[in-house]
């Protein structure tokens, strides 16, 4: 396809692209390797969000490169999901499954909001019961299902009426416990809180939130879209707190940048998708072979390599090069996901404006725009750190 100039295609961006906000980035990305985009005028960025979490191994790994065009060679979609035996799809939800303590079914889809939409249908058809439990801050997705477990309800309102028995905790509050009683189907929890700011888990209190899900027989969805894979030092975050899930949503860096995702649940409870009624939940292109190939090879990485071992290092690293700056109020982190609090808005878009003028792409969160993001690819060399967190305190002193 022949390029358009950069003038021509910026002005095409914004008259045909449905837009998300008032003001895009708007970076015309032409190239992009290991940890870097290149632009069309000559600029480099670092991504030191991995693409708000895909990017895991970075941008065009060699090993998932080599994957997707080996599939490529031999077929893409064939018929809609779990009707034809296809080697990409079998082999890797055979090897997730070999990762997991009894969870060893795995049902693709491609996005996060879809594993979300997949396992509330899977919660209600095994329970019967008409209610979910939800942490307040929370993000499992955008989708009509999903965005009806969000409060608060900034991004959400202007679309009411959602779905209706949604009820809500606070993250790491005992007494909200509570709120889960036997008209609960299922409790969505994200393992580390990721759009709230990066809150980590109360070991104690997802202890104590297994146990209530049990005493009222309700299950428990653990989100680990932004999470699992690598990023907290372990390949799934609940590996941390002694607990299993009954049903895990995967995505984001699960297809090493391509689109994938999955929920994953113990095979006599996703059983329960194929009778009363016969196709419970479908999907076209859920589990795509050629983007099955590239989570598999991804995974393949994470296990044969040690980059899950160096991301709590790593993250360490980024800690010690910024913790003495005075205009950071705290740090939270767990392994190579960090959150900078800086205390307002306008410091975090200071800091952001002062980044990509230096080739550093930072970003914020949904549920708290006073935290800056750092969650870089697994594969992020100490250099790369080390210069980042130089223009990071550039960007701090403005």
């Amino acid at each position: 396809m022949e390029k358009q100039n950069a003038g021509t295609l910026r002005t095409a961006f914004f008259r045909h692209m449905a837009q998300t906000s008032p003001s895009p980035l708007a970076l015309e990305v032409v190239h992009a390797e290991g940890c870097w985009l290149d632009g069309s005028r000559g600029e480099r960025w670092l991504d030191l969000i991995a693409g708000i979490g895909p990017s895991v191994l970075g941008h065009r790994h060699p090993r998932v490169q080599a994957a997707v065009q080996a599939q490529l060679d031999d077929y893409w979609h064939t018929l809609v999901y779990g009707e034809y035996v296809l080697s990409p799809q079998v082999q890797l939800a055979e090897l997730l499954a070999a990762q997991l303590p009894g969870l060893d079914s795995v049902y693709f889809v491609n996005s996060g909001a879809e594993a979300t939409e997949g396992a509330m249908k899977l919660a209600k058809r095994a329970t019967g019961r008409p209610h979910f439990v939800a942490c307040r801050k929370a993000y499992h997705g955008s989708t009509q299902g999903a965005a009806s477990l969000m409060n608060p309800t900034d991004f959400t309102l202007a679309f009411q009426p959602l779905l209706p028995g949604i009820r809500h905790m606070d993250f790491n509050c005992m007494e909200h416990l509570e709120v889960i009683d036997r008209q609960t189907a299922a409790v969505i929890v994200e393992t580390v809180q990721g759009e709230a700011g990066l809150i980590p888990p109360d070991p104690a209190w997802l202890q104590a939130l297994r146990q209530r899900c049990d005493d009222m027989g309700a299950l428990l969805i653990l989100d680990e879209i932004q999470a699992g894979m690598g990023r907290t030092g372990r390949l799934f975050a609940f590996e941390h707190y002694g607990i299993v899930p009954d049903i895990l949503l995967l995505a984001k860096g699960f297809g090493g940048g391509m689109p994938l995702g999955a929920f994953v649940a113990r095979s006599e409870l996703m059983q329960l998708l194929t009778h009363d009624p016969v196709l419970g939940h479908i999907t076209t292109f859920g589990g795509h072979p050629v983007c099955a190939a590239a989570g598999l090879a991804t995974l393949q990485v994470l296990l044969e390599t040690d980059l899950i071992a160096q991301a709590t290092a790593k993250g360490e690293l980024f800690r010690s090069l910024l913790g003495t700056h005075p205009a950071i109020r705290q740090i939270r982190s767990a392994g190579l996901w960090l959150a900078l609090d800086l205390g307002s808005w306008d410091k975090v878009q200071r800091v952001i404006g002062h980044c990509i003028s230096r080739g550093l792409i930072t970003d914020w969160f949904l549920f708290n725009d006073q935290s800056l993001r750092i969650a870089p690819p697994l594969i992020i060399s100490e250099e790369e750190i080390k210069w980042a967190c130089e223009v990071l305190l550039e960007g701090l002193d403005c």
